[in-house]
């Protein structure tokens, strides 16, 4: 059983778009996932731009990815948060669907700030 960044068991991030490393709806890690997809994030038109222009184009559909829209939940890398929010753009976070690993790459205060309850979206 994977720890969530609360301490208690970690939940599913989303199944609509389904993502995780392993696809498997929840950010969960291992290995193999060497980007650290951790962080639980909840898409917004800012953060989808920022992550565009510094080269990671999450919006636009490809073959075996849907695309994402602001309201979406997506496992995120954990550097990639951390650097959103050092440019002001960084996603709201479900933080009970949030890895514990994700600690050892982020602010944790900055990442408890941008926290929501995993009911609120």
């Amino acid at each position: 059983m994977a720890t969530n960044v609360l301490g208690g068991e970690l939940v599913d991030c989303s199944h609509e778009p389904l993502t995780g490393f392993y696809r498997d709806g929840c950010c969960n890690t291992g290995a193999d996932d060497l980007g650290v997809h951790t962080v639980c994030a909840v898409m917004t038109e800012e953060f989808l731009a920022f992550s565009a222009s510094v080269g990671n184009d999450l919006s636009t559909p490809r073959p075996g990815f849907p695309g994402l829209r602001p309201g979406d939940r997506w496992c995120l890398c954990a550097s990639r948060w951390q650097q959103a929010h050092e440019a002001g753009f960084a996603p709201r976070v479900v933080l009970e669907a949030t890895h514990l690993l994700t600690l050892e790459w982020v602010d944790a205060d900055a990442l408890r700030a941008a926290g929501v309850d995993t009911m609120e979206g």
